[in-house]
């Protein structure tokens, strides 16, 4: 074989463990059940803000730490540590997703997305008046 060909080989057995490598770190979807029973491995947990508990957000000390409690879909309530600041509008989403993992039995989480009521959503027309 050509010097050239052992070399094109070399970068496709490199690229291939890359993409192993990426494909085998990816986060999935789960319940607070799965990720702590499953420490340290990251995780997409869908739920909605625990808008009865208490949220602490200090800027002044730590601006990005960001307490608050969050119940899953499957009823399951967990108290959250965001390592971000607290996003705009948080109160209103209607739905959330922690991409986060369990450290020394907490959830912490390094990212958040929101689905925040639509402002382009028509509202009914009143009837008569």
């Amino acid at each position: 074989m050509k010097r050239t060909h052992i070399i094109a080989l070399i970068i496709i057995a490199i690229a291939i463990g890359a993409i192993i490598s990426t494909l085998s770190d990816a986060s999935t979807y789960a319940s607070f059940s799965q990720a702590f029973s499953s420490e340290g491995k990251e995780y997409h947990v869908v739920g909605k803000l625990d808008a009865g508990k208490e949220m602490f957000y200090e800027p002044e000390k730590d601006p990005n730490l960001f307490v608050f409690y969050m119940t899953d879909n499957d009823g399951i309530e967990k108290k959250i540590f965001l390592h971000k600041g607290k996003p705009q509008d948080f109160e209103v989403s209607e739905q959330i997703v922690v991409i986060g993992k369990v450290v020394s039995g907490e959830f912490h989480a390094k990212e958040i997305l929101m689905k925040c009521p639509s402002k382009y959503v028509e509202k009914p027309e009143k009837i008569g008046g």
